[in-house]
Parts: C-alpha cells; structure tokens; sequence
C-alpha cells in the first residue's frame, strides 16, 4: 500500500472545483447524523435520486483510524537513491514489462486515444498498488465521511463524499464493501470518486467503471486522466545526463528558463546519445546533489508533480518508466552524504533565522528548502546544487 504521502500528494490533484469548493464554506463537525442529513441534503440538491443518497449514507460512521492517518502523515525522508532502489526493483520492472505484454492492445489503445504511451501508465500502477495487488483496507465511504466531517480540510473531502454518493448511484460503489486507501483512492490506480467520474472509461465494455478488479478500465481511466494533466504524445518527460564539473549550479532544480539544448551546451550530454528534445523546455535536477545522478526534465514531468507533489517519488516514478521503455539503471556517481533528521532540521531553522520561506521544520528536503539552500550556497562561494551536506551546514 503506498503511504499516507502518497494520498496526499493526489488529494492535492482534487479536479476542477465543484460548487462546494467555490460557495460558502463547508460545514463540519458536530453531531455525524446531522452532518449526514446535510450531506444527503446536498447530494439530492445535485440531482441523486434520495433512496441511492440513504441507500450510500446508511451505516455510515467515523473511522478513527483514518483519523490517526490524516494526522500522523510522514513525507518522504529517504534520498532519492535509498527510494527509487526500492521502488523500482527487477521484480517490478519484470511484472510491468509482463503487464504491458498482456495487456498490449489496451496500452495501444491508450496511446492512441489519449497520447500516454504504457511505461508512463504502467510505472505508476505499479507504484501506487503492485499492480492491483495491495489496494488499501479502509471503507471508502467511511474513510470519505469521517475526512470530510473532519474540520481540517472539509472543502477537499466533502465534493469527494458527494462524488462518492453518485458512484453509488451508477453502481459503480459498494458503500458497505468498497475498499481503498486511507483518504478514498479507489482501485488499481488509486484514484478519487472526483476524478474516476470525470476520467473514468469502461475498458472491458461491461457498462461500468470498475478500477479495483478491470484492468482494462484501470489502464485506460489512467491514461485519460493523464492527459488531463498536460502530458504531450511523443515529447519526454525525463531523461538521464551526465553533467561536466563546472555549471551555473544555481540554474538547476525545477525552474523553466532553459531549453535541453541550452543545457547541452554548457555541457550537459544525454547518457543516450539523444539530442532530438533541444528546442524543448528543459531543467535540470540533482537529486543527491552536482555529484550524483543527474536528469533532465522536460514538459511532461509536470504530469508527475500534478500526480504527486513529492519530489522523490515522481522523480522516481518518471525513472521508473524509462526503465520501462528501455533505459538501463542510472548511474549513481559519488554524491556526498546527506545529513540526518535532526541535522536538516536545524537547516531548516537556520536558513529561516536567515530570512527564507522553508515552510515546515520538517526535515525534508522540500523545494523551499533546496531553493533556499541553493541561494545561500551560491552566496559562500559553493556549487549551488540545493543539496544538504555536512560541509554546507558547516559553512552556514
């Protein structure tokens, strides 16, 4: 099952605003059978028959457990190298190529109907589920009411319930029996009631969209709601380079400004060989810092941030699919060590007692974090590469 960042990263997705999102504020809290008697208000309001809103709503109750999700939720502190080792394993490599191979007239289809070609859809099935395999425990209906009488984002969860009540209503959700992650991703993909209305595609032809047991409707719901994101058919998204010793250092990261061939002549080489992308939109990122593996992004790697905002896993999950496509491991070079817990945490609040805007002392090495890091080193006289070393936190 993916962690509780992961869910996150696709609430923070949450579709084009719904009427609840763009109104008054939302209620929540208080006593669950009124809270309920509005939510059925509302759903009948939109159009659901009342018998499928009390038919969705009956039984339904707090789950204390998600509760404990919502608030414990951890963000990714392993480095980039320790997660996507982990991430992208040979077995997983192995199964998606066998995936791809069964479901080759599926994948064709997404690729001509919506422009996703199968690396970019299977890296993600296999990251957000193994392939359909650990899809999540909680009730969705129960995970979605107790999110959204819950008074810390009920403008995110509530259209969330409403569009679950009206899968309901198709009969494409069991309220008592359907599963999913904690924060009521649903199905292969993992994806919410929001978007499985607005993307959802009935693969197999049996009249429903069912993205827990249809691969077929997984796959193809996926590469719609891709699309929806931005993806451009036949453009990269992400390509390994090897960098020269000197750069403007404080021009990598995930900024737009430069083209892949601006890149190229400062140095950049493409590990492929492939110069084609040039005239395309290009960044640069370092992961583990100017001594480690080294990317070039391109357009499409937006996709992955929609996806998931963390940096390490759709850096990850966009490698994962060139792997897919054929690309060999990445290369790992020598990057310096990275610091501990307590030691980025102290960054952090150093770099804030300096005037930046590093959001939470949380001790991730977030994008507030690296661009601060990245201003401060180049200030020092140090490759400006936002990558947190004991020697940076010395020089601070």
């Amino acid at each position: 099952m993916r962690k509780a960042l992961l869910s996150l990263g696709m609430l923070a997705l949450a579709s084009t605003p719904t009427l609840a999102q763009t109104t008054a504020p939302v209620a929540c809290g208080g006593d669950l059978g009124t809270f309920l008697e509005g939510v059925k208000a509302e759903a009948i309001a939109r159009g659901i028959p009342a018998e499928a809103a009390n038919h969705a709503l009956a039984g339904a109750a707090i789950d204390q457990k998600v509760l404990s999700r919502d608030r414990a939720q951890g963000v990714f502190k392993q480095t980039f190298m320790e997660f996507s080792k982990r991430t992208v394993s040979k077995s997983r490599l192995d199964i998606g190529a066998q995936k791809m191979r069964e479901y080759a007239e599926v994948f064709a289809r997404a690729e001509q109907e919506y422009g996703v070609p199968a690396p970019v859809i299977t890296a993600f099935w296999a990251m957000e589920t193994d392939f359909g395999a650990v899809q999540g425990d909680f009730n969705t209906r129960n995970a979605l009411v107790t999110l959204a009488h819950d008074c810390r984002r009920p403008e995110m969860f509530r259209p969330q319930l409403l569009a679950a009540i009206e899968m309901v209503q198709h009969g494409d959700l069991d309220p008592a029996a359907t599963n999913g992650a904690w924060a009521g991703e649903i199905g292969q993909v993992q994806m919410l009631p929001e978007d499985i209305i607005a993307y959802g595609v009935d693969g197999d032809g049996d009249g429903h969209v069912d993205l827990k047991k249809s691969a077929p409707d997984a796959i193809l719901t996926a590469a719609k709601f891709i699309q929806s994101l931005g993806f451009k058919a036949g453009q990269p998204w992400i390509q390994e380079v090897t960098v020269p010793d000197r750069l403007p250092w404080e021009k990598t990261g995930l900024q737009s400004g430069m083209t892949a061939g601006d890149w190229f002549a400062l140095g950049v080489t493409p590990r492929d060989g492939n110069t084609a992308n040039s005239a395309l939109e290009a960044s640069l990122v370092l992961p583990q810092g100017h001594k480690g593996v080294a990317f070039l992004t391109y357009p499409n790697f937006n996709i992955y941030l929609e996806w998931n905002q963390s940096f390490i896993y759709t850096t990850s999950a966009a490698y994962f699919a060139t792997r897919l496509a054929g690309a060999p491991p990445y290369r790992a070079g020598n990057p310096e060590p990275g610091l501990s817990d307590a030691e980025m945490k102290a960054l952090q609040e150093k770099l804030q007692a300096l005037g930046h805007d590093v959001g939470k002392i949380d001790g991730i090495l977030g994008a507030g974090t690296r661009t601060a890091l990245q201003k401060e080193q180049l200030k020092r006289g140090l490759p400006a590469d936002g990558w947190a070393t004991p020697a940076v936190m010395n020089a601070l």
